[in-house]
């Protein structure tokens, strides 16, 4: 990337939450969002939770323009565009189906009109990532009938449990999921526990475009934007240019986390403390060792295996970067806790410097870095994670992956940086350092 000239280019994460859906940080604001974006190095977000009543009410204050909806305070501001996610869960074939879909749309007159078909069907007030019995194709449709600008993606595309191609409730194929509306599927996210190389395996993916988004459940800079789609800047940012560009493949990449980072990248049992590879799923027949019950089969899994369907030959191959997100690199170079007070420190002193997260990772020197922080391995670690170099031990069954070096791994937990008590604690210490 050093030879791309930065300036034309925007980082985009469309696939985030509010504090009003589940198993969210309740800090989820619009005011911490942008402080956070900025910080990772995102120029555009996703609201997120279209759908649910309070939330609307906040991004109604936001002033809209082309499409793109600006949060304004003086002389600041900063884009979003209205997303929203949904889980359909329904029976077809006499199995259960569970999938999930991201959706964007133009403008909160098109949102209304979801949110009234929404309420037809049931409830969507209880989650910012409502629950309905409609099955994918329906969905599709009736977004086409609203409004042909609105734009469906499959969330988080492998993942075992609502996943488009998941393991547990999926679809072999889109056209199974989508039947005679599946032109209107232009894109997959990918998901953080596949990349791009894994995608292009795969027949029925070859003329869609592969886009990464965070699904991010709380600000934290090792959430939000930890997956993002580098778009190419317009002379006007509008809702039409970024859409264009997914529908075209004619935006530039993707920022990936390492896939075995992913909390299903592997196959296993989570209570048993058990994972494996494809290989060795095969050789033992789909059952846990331990338990003697069947494994949840992960993503790895499910691309080896829906890849047997016919050749590839995805042509339109975008750039893509597969990091880890600096502060398990800082962790994994200091040997301490992703969220101790001592990562902060380096992580603060790096933003001061370079001004956001995405330029230490992806543009930085060695020689840079070094005299900021007078860390060799670090420094060197920054590099090598740059170039996809780092050894990441596999996540598994809702398991995170963690990063390795001589033999000693960190990671971060299922979700406890974002538990209220350890947000708590840390306020206090980014007002000092930050």
């Amino acid at each position: 990337m050093d030879n791309i000239d930065c300036s034309k280019l925007i980082f985009v994460d469309l696939h985030i939450h509010s504090k009003y859906s589940r198993a969210c940080s309740k800090d989820l604001t619009i005011e911490n969002l942008v402080k956070w974006a900025r910080v990772k190095g995102l120029n555009l977000l996703g609201t997120g939770d279209f759908t649910h009543p309070l939330w609307i009410k906040e991004i109604e204050k936001l002033k809209e323009d082309n499409g793109i909806y600006w949060y304004l305070n003086g002389n600041d501001k900063f884009p979003f565009m209205l997303s929203s996610e949904i889980s359909l869960i329904y029976t077809k074939n006499g199995k259960g189906r569970k999938v999930h879909l991201v959706y964007l749309a133009p403008s909160l007159e098109v949102v209304k009109k979801i949110n009234s078909w929404l309420d037809s069907k049931g409830r969507r007030d209880y989650d910012g990532r409502p629950i309905f019995g409609i099955s994918c194709k329906d969905f599709a449709a009736k977004m086409e009938e609203i409004d042909e600008k609105i734009e469906v993606i499959p969330a988080h595309a492998w993942t075992p449990w609502f996943g488009i191609f998941g393991s547990e409730g999926g679809f072999d194929k889109l056209s199974d999921a989508f039947e005679d509306k599946t032109y209107l599927i232009h894109a997959i996210e990918t998901g953080i526990s596949s990349d791009p190389e894994m995608n292009w395996k795969i027949r029925e993916l070859d003329n869609k475009a592969l886009v990464s988004f965070s699904d991010a459940h709380s600000f934290w800079p090792w959430r939000l934007g930890r997956e993002a789609t580098i778009f190419y800047k317009s002379d006007k940012l509008s809702y039409d240019s970024i859409i264009n560009q997914i529908r075209e493949k004619s935006f530039f990449g993707t920022i990936e986390a390492e896939p075995a980072y992913g909390k299903y990248h592997f196959d296993g049992h989570r209570n048993c403390n058990f994972s494996c590879s494809y290989e060795e799923t095969k050789k033992l027949n789909g059952k846990c060792p331990i338990c003697g019950k069947m494994l949840t089969l992960g993503v790895d899994y499910r691309v080896n295996e829906l890849s047997k369907l016919g050749a590839a030959n995805h042509v339109d191959k975008k750039f893509y970067y597969k990091i880890l997100p600096l502060h398990e690199i800082i962790a994994l170079a200091l040997d301490m806790g992703v969220n101790s007070k001592g990562v902060w420190k380096i992580y603060y002193d790096l933003i001061n410097k370079f001004e956001n997260e995405f330029n230490v990772l992806l543009k930085v020197s060695y020689d840079e870095v070094y005299n900021i922080i007078g860390n060799k391995l670090l420094s060197e670690l920054i590099l090598l994670n740059r170039q996809g170099k780092i050894e990441v031990k596999p996540g598994y069954d809702g398991v995170y992956g963690k990063a390795v070096i001589c033999g000693r791994e960190v990671g971060i937990e299922e979700d406890s940086p974002e538990k209220s008590q350890i947000i708590k604690k840390e306020k206090d210490v980014q007002k000092k350092l930050f």
